[in-house]
């Protein structure tokens, strides 16, 4: 491998956290050792270290995480009620994945430009995207309010991979305009099995881009269990392209942020892709039209529940003393302040006009799309009240 330089927040998750389990709880036969898989916090929140990767963080900076951690988990739980009270049409639930966002998200710096896919709301808060810009795309109002150069993070992509072949382009554009800025892309396990990704990563590998493939190993594309996905960990299988993987506890927020940000050093070094699965789980469905009780074990579940990346950094910090309850009580109250936010901005948001699918279309309109548009308001006029 090349050597890369409180409760009511967590309520949807137990906080219990008992005993140290195998990281690969019947996804891969035989199990992997335990160096395979990098970790810097136990799911008990002690501190451990890592031969290869390391994270110096002072106290303000361990808080700041835990508050990314516990507000990103209040904005989700938060969304998902809405959707199930019939204000937003769908929803695609981060939970049990907020350290594996929060973690590669922090590691991006202010040039460097992230490609998600539709899940991703724990790097765009990381990012300074406002969760109401979010929310807008899945209420159907708009395409994804936020600016993507403003903000290094583009909109969410719903077609499965193609936004690894986007971040692959982009970086070769980075690499060819002599950038010193990289590309962050995301994906899901079940993604892996999609060509577009196959081919990002041929690409990436060719041209020695600057881009880090960020795969979520949730255990599930959708309902396919990762085992019917792939007979050799996903990590393993960037060797096949000629670039590092590596395996990271994607429930551990300071081992994702280490490795991630060791990853992306390289790339904007000229030392080309890396390919990093993060270890985690998808705590609730895949989106609120799903469910998951068809397809997995309740007991499975319960076994995550013992590695829940927040109940782990809360045990640290609350051991350590670097965080006392004040602490946690005020990001609790910020929690609830933002999921109040949330819950109002949502139901107060206003339908665009009919008309507006024609603005973003193009820089200028063009004459074909305004002779379409022109249709479409005579059509939109013959009905009562269709001109508002």
């Amino acid at each position: 491998m090349r050597e890369l330089a409180s409760e009511p927040v967590s309520a949807a998750v137990s906080s219990a956290t008992t005993e140290v389990v195998d990281p690969v709880p019947g996804a891969e036969a035989p199990h992997l050792p335990r160096q395979d898989l990098v970790q810097l916090l136990t799911p008990e929140g002690e501190r451990v270290e890592h031969p290869e990767y390391a994270v110096d963080l002072d106290g303000e900076e361990l808080r700041g995480l835990y508050r990314d951690l516990a507000l990103v988990r209040r904005w989700d739980v938060e969304a998902t009620a809405l959707q199930r009270q019939g204000e937003l049409g769908i929803w695609a639930s981060l939970l049990g994945q907020e350290a594996a966002q929060v973690g590669a998200g922090r590691a991006l710096q202010p040039g460097d430009m992230a490609f998600p896919t539709y899940r991703e709301h724990g790097v765009a808060w990381t990012r300074g995207v406002d969760p109401l810009h979010v929310i807008s795309l899945f209420r159907g109002v708009d395409n994804g309010g936020w600016d993507p150069v403003a903000t290094g993070f583009n909109l969410y992509t719903v077609v499965i991979g193609a936004q690894c072949l986007h971040a692959t382009g982009y970086a070769m554009g980075l690499q060819r305009d002599g950038g010193e800025s990289a590309a962050l892309a995301f994906l899901g396990d079940g993604a892996t099995s999609q060509g577009e990704v196959n081919e990002a990563l041929i690409w990436a590998a060719s041209f020695s881009a600057p881009v880090v493939f960020f795969c979520q190993n949730n255990q599930y594309a959708i309902s396919v269990p990762l085992e019917r996905q792939s007979r050799v960990p996903l990590y393993q299988r960037a060797a096949g392209f000629g670039f590092p993987g590596i395996r990271v506890d994607g429930n551990d927020v300071l081992a994702v942020l280490a490795v991630t940000r060791a990853a992306l050093a390289a790339a904007r070094e000229g030392q080309g892709p890396t390919f990093i699965e993060a270890f985690t789980y998808r705590m609730g469905a895949h989106t609120t039209s799903d469910d998951p009780t068809r397809y997995r074990l309740a007991s499975e579940l319960e076994e995550w529940k013992l590695r829940d990346p927040i109940a782990r950094l809360k045990a640290h910090l609350s051991r350590t003393g670097i965080a006392d309850q004040a602490f946690f009580a005020a990001v609790e109250a910020e929690a609830d302040e933002l999921a109040g936010r949330i819950r109002s901005g949502t139901t107060e948001m206003p339908d665009p006009p009919g008309t507006a699918m024609f603005d973003a279309v193009h820089a200028e309109q063009t004459p074909h799309l305004a002779a379409q548009q022109a249709e479409f308001e005579v059509y939109q006029a013959s009905f009562e009240g269709g001109s508002e």
